[in-house]
């Protein structure tokens, strides 16, 4: 019998296999007990955008109400963000000129990943609260991650390891002339 049959579990079988992956928790667990950024001056997207140094920063373009900065830890290469200025931390509380503009930045940045890379395929998305999801969630952002065929695989999850096989400087400069074409 196979540790992941329902019935041994106490329930009903449904098909799917396991794959268990218990060092996952610690993640879960501490996850909600960082403490929250109090201020902007706390927030590592406030930093970034104050700091100067775009390409230090990994900034890629900057627009008037909101900016666009490569994921310091991307599920791809050319994952990026797009953040306002303000330290805001939900959608809801957007000007309608930010929404606006992270509409019209989201739209450019994928014309720049295709035209860089060929991706055929983006997930965009906003994770809203530490609930649900959001690694910052005191300062609103929407992620552009460019997607492949293939891209994918069990390597993050059994040995722990991300294969990103394009250096953030290297994205940086690629992205950043891309989009001032």
């Amino acid at each position: 019998m196979r540790i992941d049959d329902g019935e041994m579990m106490g329930g009903e079988p449904d098909g799917f296999e396991r794959l268990w992956t218990p060092h996952r928790m610690a993640y879960v667990r501490n996850s909600s007990e960082r403490k929250s950024f109090e201020s902007e001056n706390q927030c590592p997207l406030c930093k970034k955008q104050d700091a100067g140094d775009d390409r230090e920063h990994l900034i890629v373009h900057r627009g008037e109400h909101c900016y666009v900065v490569l994921n310091l830890y991307p599920y791809n290469p050319g994952h990026l963000m797009i953040c306002p200025y303000r330290h805001i931390g939900w959608y809801t509380e957007a000007s309608d000129a930010e929404r606006d503009e992270m509409g019209v930045l989201t739209q450019q940045a994928m014309h720049v990943l295709q035209r860089i890379s060929g991706t055929k395929g983006f997930n965009i998305g906003m994770n809203q609260g530490v609930t649900g999801g959001a690694g910052i969630s005191e300062h609103l952002h929407q992620h552009v991650v460019p997607r492949w065929v293939g891209d994918s695989n069990f390597l993050p999850i059994i040995a722990k390891t991300k294969a990103v096989p394009e250096l953030l400087d290297d994205t940086w400069q690629r992205v950043s002339d891309e989009w001032t074409r």
